[in-house]
């Protein structure tokens, strides 16, 4: 058996169905093994970053390992941000790159790199295959470390003589792991008398939650206790019901504005996730002064990570929210119930409060032009089908697609986690290919797309069914809003114009660069034309890309 076949093989052992990637020479094993492996489809990209992207949301749509393969040194360094995208993303992924043969490696042939040193520092674990009879032991490590909590790509050096050396060795199927520890009786006692002693708690609430199913047992217990729920300021799952009364926002990107949010609190309960990834340096603690602070994780490495929680647990989502709900209900007496459902009440006039004065903003911009980013988002809303997944990029227009879109699964949603753009356009790739048949729309900024424009050829070769909404106001709007934040932060000088953030001259057609690229496409311009634009694009079943017009920075 030579090693392409045992490389190959290992992906069938481990349920793989797709490969994503971006053909070269080094891959010509793999690239000649695929017609002999017809339950693998390869997804074709036109530029590595692309089948990254794809292969990352793809992970993320099915908890599947998501596997790319690159070609060489510069291939692996175009996907190189989107690998780094997938990490904080906490993606499983394996990612191949094809690499000269080693016989030759010492003369620094065309291409040629130390692709493992390459991508180790944005991946859980970096190795080149060096000989045949390492391939099946080195497949079934990538697939275990790719897939142990805190998910990640991992990345894999396949030199094209090793792919050609025979070997004895079999590939490994993997065996059945149980990942996830039981919550610590211990922990789970202490946490539940820091809720009870709580007049004020909040929940802090991250990706892990909807990744992992377990979006009813937080629901469970934010009733419970009467405490609103936030959301990390950039979050890639739906990991609590927004429409929920107890639901709140994303929370802002320095420690003293974060603070702010959560004045008041005397508890903060963090769940799942990375929490309080800032943009700006601001002294101090995000918590509240006094506040205690609890955190669940279902690995050890988030744990007290950037905070020194008061009690911090290791257990999956789903069973430690249980036991913390099952524990606190249990030590709950009248008078203590009675203050949570009080809680409870303010939480929903809140929402009720909240939801008409976005209603009083919605009005005053419904008639603007060019389209107002409240207008586009309901119009979007209308025209989506109940069952379509949404991959969003709208940055800018967050407030609004959040406040348009209410999600209360974890399998309706996915955005992008990192903050390097263009992953929207790609990400539709993979999320459909995972969900075959099923509409997914696709919402970006003009500035996004133009990093990932090429997915729309694959999504036309593949036929499949995205509609790609690209929101074109000409410009990096967030750079403006960021500069405009900078030169108040550092006492800059605020009269002057915005450098070098304008897409105009010549102006963008997105519409005929996805002609070009088999996709149909249309302009929208008039705010009343949206949703029937879109609808169309639906029901044409196939890709369609819609270009909407809409305001710049007011």
């Amino acid at each position: 058996m030579r090693g392409r076949e045992v490389f190959m093989k290992s992906l069938v052992a481990h349920g793989v169905e797709h490969i994503f990637g971006n053909p070269g020479t080094t891959e010509s094993p793999l690239l000649d093994a695929l017609l002999d492996y017809p339950s693998i489809d390869y997804i074709v990209h036109l530029h590595e970053g692309m089948a990254v992207g794809a292969a990352s949301y793809y992970a993320r749509a099915t908890g599947r390992t998501g596997v790319v393969s690159l070609h060489v040194a510069p291939g692996l360094g175009n996907g190189i941000g989107m690998i780094y995208n997938a990490l904080k993303a906490n993606a499983p992924m394996v990612v191949t790159a094809g690499q000269q043969d080693t016989r030759m490696l010492r003369r620094a042939p065309i291409l040629s790199h130390d692709l493992a040193a390459m991508a180790a520092p944005v991946t859980k674990w970096s190795t080149e295959v060096r000989d045949a009879d390492e391939m099946d032991e080195v497949m079934r490590r990538a697939f275990k470390v790719a897939n142990d909590p805190p998910y990640g790509p991992v990345f894999v050096s396949l030199p094209i003589n090793v792919m050609e050396q025979d070997t004895a060795n079999a590939p490994i199927a993997p065996g059945r792991a149980f990942r996830l520890p039981a919550p610590d009786p211990a922990a789970v006692a202490e946490a539940c008398a820091l809720l009870r002693a709580a007049s004020a708690p909040v929940i802090v609430v991250g990706d892990e939650v909807g990744r992992t199913g377990a979006m009813g047992d937080l629901v469970r217990l934010a009733e419970r206790i009467g405490a609103p729920v936030w959301f990390e300021g950039i979050r890639g799952h739906v990991s609590f019901p927004s429409a929920h009364p107890h639901a709140r926002a994303g929370l802002p990107f320095d420690a003293a504005a974060i603070r702010k949010t959560l004045a008041g609190a005397d508890l903060v309960l963090l769940v799942g996730g990375a929490f309080f990834e800032e943009v700006w340096f601001s002294p101090g603690s995000p918590f509240p002064e006094g506040a205690k602070v609890v955190q669940i994780e279902s690995s050890a490495g988030p744990l007290s990570f950037n905070h020194a929680p008061d009690v911090a647990l290791v257990a999956g989502m789903g069973p430690a929210l249980s036991a913390l709900d099952a524990a606190v209900a249990a030590a709950s007496d009248d008078a203590w119930r009675s203050a949570a459902q009080a809680r409870c009440g303010r939480l929903a006039e809140q929402k009720a409060a909240d939801a008409a004065a976005y209603q009083g903003r919605l009005g005053k911009a419904w008639a603007r032009t060019p389209i107002s980013m409240p207008r586009v988002m309901a119009e979007l809303r209308k025209a989506t089908p109940a069952n379509a997944l949404v991959v969003e990029e709208s940055i800018t227009a967050s407030v609004d697609f959040a406040a348009a879109f209410p999600f209360d699964g974890a399998d309706q949603y996915l955005g992008a986690r990192g903050g390097g753009i263009g992953q929207g356009l790609a990400g539709a790739i993979g999320a459909s290919v995972g969900s075959p048949g099923r509409p997914v729309l696709c919402v970006s900024g003009d500035g996004s797309a133009m990093y990932s424009i090429q997915a729309l050829w694959s999504a036309a070769h593949h036929a499949l069914p995205v509609v790609f909404v690209i929101l074109v106001n000409r410009e990096y709007r967030v750079l403006k809003h960021n500069l405009d934040i900078y030169r108040q932060r550092f006492d800059a000088a605020s009269d002057k114009p915005y450098p070098k953030m304008d897409l105009g001259g010549p102006a963008l057609g997105y519409v005929e660069m996805a002609a070009g690229m088999g996709v149909p496409g249309v302009r929208v311009t008039n705010p009343d034309d949206v949703a029937g634009a879109v609808a169309q694009a639906f029901a044409a079943g196939g890709p369609r890309l819609v270009e909407i017009a809409i305001e710049g920075k007011r």
